[in-house]
């Protein structure tokens, strides 16, 4: 079993998301990423999250979550940034909420195919290796990816450093401070490079600040 792509459900959490949003200003990132999350139909969402961020893509990735029936986890440092994220996006999902240091708190969730990280935040490729992906491979996230240019981050690292992966395709966005966006197979999620090719399809989402058109290939 695979990821498969829902263009229903994706465009159904992106006007959602707009709404749920309409007051924040992230670039368009937030309705993006909803969309991405809601499309590939994923039933567990992780991220991180600690007090003084934008909140506007945790509300996305929450009614990603809503729409496809799933779980979205978010780590947080401390019992402040958890009541703060609460009362927050707790109003739009039943969001789980996991109090601790991100590295450790980590392992505490298996069978992510979804996940969100911020290259600003400390070893975020380290939270990417030790990620414990699903049996269908997992879309991984990097927000912010503007700022790790010149990190030496490759999505390599990630694959060598993560037991029986592969890089199935990956693609950076200019939405935003950037996204560096990998789909992973693992070993039990039925891809391989002759699939990917027959069902590969281009996508169009729209910026609803700027206007701009951004076509990804899926």
């Amino acid at each position: 079993m695979r990821l498969t792509w829902s263009p229903e459900r994706a465009s159904k959490a992106y006007i959602e998301t707009i709404t749920a949003c309409k007051a924040c200003k992230e670039s368009g990132v937030p309705e993006l990423v909803s969309a991405m999350a809601a499309g590939w139909n994923a039933q567990l969402i992780l991220e991180m999250w600690a007090r003084g961020r934008p909140v506007a893509t945790s509300i996305g990735l929450a009614i990603s979550s809503r729409n496809t029936g799933g779980r979205h986890v978010c780590i947080v440092p401390d019992e402040q940034s958890r009541s703060e994220y609460i009362s927050i996006v707790g109003e739009v999902s039943a969001t789980e909420v996991i109090v601790g240091k991100a590295e450790v708190a980590m392992g505490l969730v298996a069978g992510i195919d979804f996940m969100v990280v911020d290259c600003r935040q400390e070893d975020f490729g380290k939270l990417l290796r030790t990620a414990r992906l699903g049996g269908r491979g997992a879309v991984l996230v990097c927000k912010n990816a503007s700022s790790s240019v010149g990190s030496g981050f490759q999505w390599r690292s990630v694959i060598e450093g993560g037991g029986p992966r592969r890089l199935v395709r990956s693609v950076f966005l200019p939405v935003g401070e950037g996204l560096d966006i990998a789909y992973v197979g693992t070993s039990g999620d039925g891809t391989s490079s002759s699939s990917v090719s027959k069902t590969s399809r281009w996508i169009k989402c729209v910026d609803h600040e700027s206007g701009e058109e951004i076509i990804i290939r899926k």
